[in-house]
């Protein structure tokens, strides 16, 4: 085989990992765009690696691609950019590639908006041996080989990342998404028409809702007890002439599932300016997560225009 053609082969062979690649990444870092130069960067070291050496790429490429989250982890900008407070996951649109593996409960929730914002409380190498146990079900031997710790560190990382997700958590088992829906209906339809008392009762008594402030804040916004978030819900859902200048027209609101979850997209022609997602639990609402900053809702967007949506919740908003 010439060097064209073998050169042809492997870019194939890389391209055949992309998608899982990208899934390890996007859970890794919690950021569609990080991920994707995470797989980018993956690549350039493929290419400049001497192929012929590599017996299992899947197994390299894996390596590669995790500890190249794991110097972003690590870095001082990265410190910066997800401290406490300060930082929201990056929403995905169901069905988009990069969510990846979700044949079983643990994959699914490993990329869950909830689980991915209780993984910044971990180290970062606790957070890679959880994603690689749950999400991609290496064992312990593997681990060890792709972050060169031994096996029994790796099961001490698992223990402890375990154990500070499942105290952080809030609620459990997943949600009948039928019975989300209606949830969400009722509970847009009574923010819209301003019925705080609806709103409370469709609420647990410590939800809290959280915002990124459309990205004008350095910080996160956050409302706890079920009367303030109810009282924030009425107040940012309730259509004003002001907001449809703010965000430059008159938007439609949809329902969608975004990372497993029950969402509501507010969709501006066939540009998502606005995702606003639920986690459910004992049939009411137990956390409300809104982001707005362009930047974070990009990929969602390209996701959006190459779906085909229901009848919206709201035609002109």
């Amino acid at each position: 085989m010439d060097s064209t053609a073998t050169d042809r082969f492997d870019t194939s062979r890389f391209e055949a990992s992309r998608n899982r690649l990208a899934s390890l990444a996007y859970r890794l870092l919690g950021s569609a765009a990080d991920a994707e130069d995470a797989v980018q960067d993956t690549f350039l070291h493929w290419q400049a690696a001497d192929r012929q050496q590599i017996k299992v790429p899947e197994a390299w490429l894996t390596k590669v691609v995790t500890n190249l989250c794991l110097d972003r982890l690590r870095s001082a900008q990265a410190r910066r950019e997800r401290t406490v407070g300060a930082w929201l996951p990056e929403p995905l649109l169901d069905g988009d590639p990069m969510l990846g593996p979700a044949a079983t409960f643990e994959q699914r929730e490993s990329v869950s908006l909830a689980v991915l914002t209780l993984m910044e409380r971990l180290s970062p190498l606790e957070r890679a041996v959880y994603v690689l146990r749950e999400a991609f079900s290496y064992s312990h031997a593997e681990i060890a080989g792709i972050l060169d710790i031994t096996e029994s560190a790796s099961q001490q990382h698992l223990h402890r990342a375990r154990r500070r997700i499942t105290a952080a958590r809030r609620g459990g088992g997943e949600v009948d998404l039928a019975s989300a829906r209606r949830i969400v209906e009722e509970f847009l339809a009574a923010a819209t028409s301003g019925r705080t008392e609806r709103l409370v009762a469709l609420l647990t008594d410590d939800a809290t809702a959280i915002s990124d402030g459309a990205g004008l804040t350095e910080r996160l916004l956050r409302y706890d007890t079920a009367q303030r978030v109810a009282a924030v819900a009425r107040a940012g859902f309730k259509p004003t002439p002001a907001k449809r200048r703010l965000v430059g027209g008159t938007p439609a609101i949809h329902y969608a599932v975004v990372n497993g979850a029950p969402a509501i997209l507010t969709v501006l022609g066939d540009q998502v300016v606005g995702s606003v997602t639920f986690d459910i639990t004992g049939g009411k609402i137990a956390t409300v997560r809104g982001i707005a900053a362009p930047t974070r809702l990009a990929r969602l967007t390209e996701a959006w225009r190459q779906h085909e949506p229901d009848t919206p919740l709201i035609a002109q908003w």
